[in-house]
C-alpha cells in the first residue's frame, strides 16, 4: 500500500525532547490535517519527516511506501517524492522563480537527463493557469518583497511543478487574509490527487472551511491524543485546546 508511515517516532531538539513516540499513517489520495496548540510539536513533526538537521530523531521510523527515509539527506528525501510547504519560506534574491522552479524539476530527473525548455515553460504556464498566478510571477526573485500570499501561492506552484508523492503543509494559512487563504485553498484542492497524500499542519479551523480533510488528528505534548473527521476539527473551534488537554491522557482513536 502506499503510504507515509510514520511509527513510534521521537525527535528533539538541544536534548529537549518534543515528539514522543508519534504513530500516523497518510495513504496516497488522502488529505490528513493536524491541529493542536502552540508547542506541541507540530512544526517539528514537518521538519523531521523533510530531514531538518537540526532535530535529533530518538527512535522510531519514517516509511514512505515501506522505505525508511530517516537515514536519507533532506535532498533525496526530495527527490523520492516527498515536499514541505513551509510557514515561513525564505528569499533568494537574485534567482527567478523560473530558474527555481527549472532546477528543481531538473534535479528530480534520472542522471544524465536534459530538461528540455520549451516542454518545461508549457508544463509552468499550464500549472500557473491551474492556480490563476498571472505569467509576470515567473521573472520575480523568489519571494524577494512578496506578501504574505504570493509566498504562499509560490510555494503551491513549486508543488504543482514538482508533483511529489506525500505533500506536507506546514501552517499554510498563517499570515493570510481571507482573500488571500482563498486562492491557496483552490490551489491546494487542485493539487489533490488519488496518487498523492498531503498532510496539513494548522492552528485554526478556519483553513478547513476551504481544504476538507479526510481525517483530523489533535496533537498535544508531542503525541496525537485524538482523531476523526471534520467535526473534529468544528468541535476544537468551539470549545478550545483546553478541552482536548484535558482528555489528553485518554488512548488515541486510531
Amino acid at each position: 500500500m502506499q503510504q507515509l508511515e510514520i511509527k513510534n517516532l521521537s525527535a528533539a531538539i538541544g536534548g529537549n525532547p518534543i515528539i514522543r513516540e508519534l504513530n500516523l499513517s497518510v495513504a496516497a489520495g488522502e488529505v490528513h490535517a493536524i491541529m493542536g496548540p502552540n508547542g506541541s510539536g507540530k512544526s517539528t513533526l514537518a521538519k523531521v519527516i523533510a530531514g531538518h538537521p537540526d532535530y535529533e530523531v530518538g527512535g522510531g521510523e519514517v516509511l514512505m511506501d515501506g522505505e525508511n527515509i530517516l537515514e536519507l539527506e533532506p535532498d533525496e528525501r526530495a527527490r523520492k517524492g516527498i515536499f514541505m510547504a513551509f510557514q515561513y519560506p525564505s528569499e533568494v534574491p537574485g534567482v527567478t522563480i523560473a530558474n527555481f522552479l527549472r532546477a528543481a524539476v531538473q534535479a528530480r530527473l534520472p542522471e544524465g537527463e536534459e530538461l528540455e525548455a520549451t516542454e518545461y515553460y508549457a508544463r509552468l504556464y499550464e500549472k500557473m493557469d491551474q492556480l490563476e498566478i498571472p505569467r509576470a510571477f515567473t521573472s520575480r526573485a523568489v519571494n524577494e518583497g512578496f506578501s504574505g500570499g504570493e509566498k504562499k501561492r509560490c510555494e503551491i506552484l513549486q508543488m504543482a511543478m514538482v508533483e511529489p508523492r506525500y505533500a506536507i503543509l506546514d501552517e499554510t494559512d498563517s499570515g493570510l487574509d481571507i482573500d488571500a487563504l482563498k486562492i491557496v485553498a483552490n490551489g491546494v484542492n487542485a493539487l489533490r490527487s488519488p496518487a498523492r497524500g498531503m498532510l496539513l499542519i494548522t492552528h485554526y479551523q478556519r483553513l478547513l472551511n476551504y481544504i476538507v480533510p479526510d481525517f483530523v488528528h489533535v496533537m498535544v505534548q508531542g503525541r496525537i491524543v485524538r482523531s476523526g473527521g471534520k467535526d473534529l476539527a468544528l468541535e476544537l473551534e468551539e470549545k478550545g485546546y483546553d478541552w482536548i488537554r484535558e482528555h489528553a491522557a485518554e488512548p488515541a482513536i486510531a
